[in-house]
């Protein structure tokens, strides 16, 4: 963020898989849900991946070699299969056909010829509709998302390329053909991973079962991992999508039926995606384009007045910045601020907040970057808005209410004349600070994090598209 600056850069290098404003359905929703709750299923804590005791599945496999790995893989293909071999006859009376081909290969050992292409040297998984197949590498890709994220980002991965399996066995019926702009695919085929992932949270698979809170946590990760870089072109060919426009999608799936999913167009994705380019204005000021340095005062100054103009309409008496340490009496201290409702001040730790909003070298452990740190402090700005409208500032409500107006915030950061603009990469942040474990933007006055990631990311996708009056009418708790 900066002076007519942008925010943010993107995190970590990317994993790429090649495989493959108006309101749009599926986007916020104006009815008050349960906040103890994920689209309406209880938020669950047990364990997530495999369930112990099923015997594997029986499919045929060319190329494989009987490992973890394969197993893993094959198990997830015969749920998905299992799922839409229910799915397509009821919502789109059309009877699926198991994909022809599935072949697993070692990108680190000799190549197979697959969908003109050979595999070595390929960590990828992906779905050919040249011969109707699937492919996965277990000599390199599953092994590193298993390791990072757990057995069931293997599961996201694979429940996506079976999405685009469907999409061809859908044929008109799935909205889409030959021509159809690749990031049209892409968001289609999150979204009907996210209806199959639905389908294990209610207990229907039979190889796998995951929690609705750390389990699902997981799995946004793994979105969040398999993004576009930042300032790449949602027009691009190839294009899967933003960690924020990707997350999006899964969730439209999860909390709604496969027909939500083949009704992503062209017209909805133009409206909704928010992954762009790079432009003249994003600088690089030694912490990778579009990074600022968090405790700059020139940039503090700009987010308190980018806050001011963003709640004015509010009526809220707008608290003060402090950068000295406040011994506040009617609510715990946070980091990297803290709002004080009794003295209706914004205090911040300066070190802590460089932490979060100094990325990573590449290769290395850090920080998130500009937008995480500057969103942090929203955060705490918007409990301020929330005081002064009379809310209880405790509890999952508020930290729901609190992550909307942060969202809120930031849609506003998207004008032309904002003090502070939004550039590539800045809503990725944003996913990664709410996902993590003590993430402010979606706590309340003291701290408390509500529990589940999804329902974090959810309320600030609200705020940041329909604005902050939805916020406390949806989450008033």
């Amino acid at each position: 963020m900066g002076r007519r600056a942008s925010l943010f850069t993107a995190l970590v290098a990317v994993l790429a898989l090649t495989g493959c404003t108006q309101l749009v359905s599926g986007q916020g929703r104006s009815e008050r849900p349960d906040v103890s709750k994920v689209s309406g299923l209880e938020i669950t804590t047990g364990e997530s991946g495999p369930k112990p005791g099923v015997p594997d599945a029986d499919l045929q496999v060319e190329n494989g070699d009987g490992g973890e790995m394969d197993r893993l893989a094959i198990n997830t293909l015969a749920d998905v299969e299992a799922y839409w071999a229910e799915q397509l006859p009821a919502k789109f009376d059309v009877e699926f056909t198991p994909v022809k081909r599935l072949v697993s290969y070692d990108s680190n050992g000799k190549g197979v010829d697959i969908c003109r292409t050979n595999t070595a040297g390929v960590a990828n998984a992906f779905y050919c509709s040249l011969d109707d197949s699937i492919a996965w590498d277990r000599g390199e890709l599953l092994p590193m998302l298993d390791d990072a994220f757990g057995p069931m980002s293997v599961v996201t991965v694979l429940a996506h390329e079976m999405g685009h399996a469907v999409q061809y066995k859908l044929g008109d019926k799935g909205g889409v053909n030959q021509a159809t702009p690749t990031i049209i695919k892409e968001q289609q085929a999150d979204c009907y991973a996210g209806n199959f992932f639905r389908w294990v949270a209610e207990g229907k698979s039979e190889h796998f079962r995951i929690s609705t809170g750390p389990g699902l946590n997981q799995v946004l990760a793994t979105m969040f991992f398999i993004r576009d870089a930042a300032g790449t072109s949602a027009e691009k060919q190839g294009a899967h999508g933003s960690a924020f426009d990707r997350v999006s999608a899964f969730q439209f799936g999860f909390a709604g039926d496969p027909t939500r999913c083949a009704a992503i167009d062209e017209a909805e994705v133009k409206a909704r995606i928010t992954q762009q380019k790079f432009d003249a204005q994003d600088e690089d000021q030694g912490f990778g384009k579009g990074n600022l340095k968090v405790d700059d005062p020139r940039y503090l100054d700009l987010l308190e007045q980018s806050l001011k103009d963003a709640y004015a309409e509010s009526g809220a008496t707008p608290p003060t910045f402090t950068t000295e340490e406040d011994d506040c009496q009617d609510a715990a201290e946070t980091s990297p601020a803290s709002y004080c409702p009794a003295t209706n001040s914004v205090s911040i730790d300066l070190p802590d907040l460089v932490k979060i909003g100094t990325p990573p070298k590449r290769g290395q452990k850090g920080g998130i970057g500009d937008f995480a740190a500057f969103a942090e402090i929203a955060s705490r700005f918007a409990l301020s808005i929330q005081k002064a409208t009379g809310y209880s500032l405790e509890g999952p409500a508020a930290g729901l209410r609190t992550a909307c107006l942060t969202g809120a915030w930031a849609g506003t950061t998207t004008e032309s004349e904002a003090r502070l603009r939004l550039s590539s990469g800045d809503l990725d942040e944003a996913v990664a600070e709410l996902l993590a474990d003590k993430s402010l933007i979606a706590a309340d006055v003291n701290g408390t994090v509500v529990p589940s990631g999804f329902a974090r990311v959810e309320a600030f996708r609200d705020g940041f598209f329909e604005g902050s009056g939805l916020c406390t009418r949806k989450y008033s708790g």
